[in-house]
């Protein structure tokens, strides 16, 4: 039987080197794999976040909108002062969507 390659006692640092070379082998594929991995779920958590915390900011402006128009318009009775507040609100969301419905792209199948 042939014995394996002698290590090269020239060199008395060959645990070091060995281990640095296996240490970049690890990081390289760590780089390629798990680091794309990480930034894409955080970018998907944030996201996630961001849009929640942006649809309750929408939410609440527009409440504290409606509160405010039908608490300080000088309408008389109070009925109306509720109906015309519903009937604005409801023309900027209706107004609204249908701009945004005229400038969508239709997508080719």
């Amino acid at each position: 039987m042939a014995d394996p390659a002698p290590v090269n006692s020239s060199d008395p640092d060959w645990a070091a080197e060995v281990s640095g070379r296996l240490e970049s082998v690890v990081g390289a594929v760590r780089n390629k794999t798990t680091v794309p991995v990480v930034k894409a779920a955080r970018a998907v958590v944030f996201g996630s976040v961001a849009g929640v915390l942006g649809a309750l900011a929408v939410f609440l402006l527009v409440v504290a909108l409606v509160r405010l128009l039908d608490v300080y318009l000088p309408f008389q009775p109070h009925s109306r002062r509720v109906w015309t507040v519903d009937i604005a609100v409801a023309a900027i969301f209706l107004g609204s969507g249908a701009f945004l419905w005229r400038k969508r792209r239709a997508t080719s199948i």
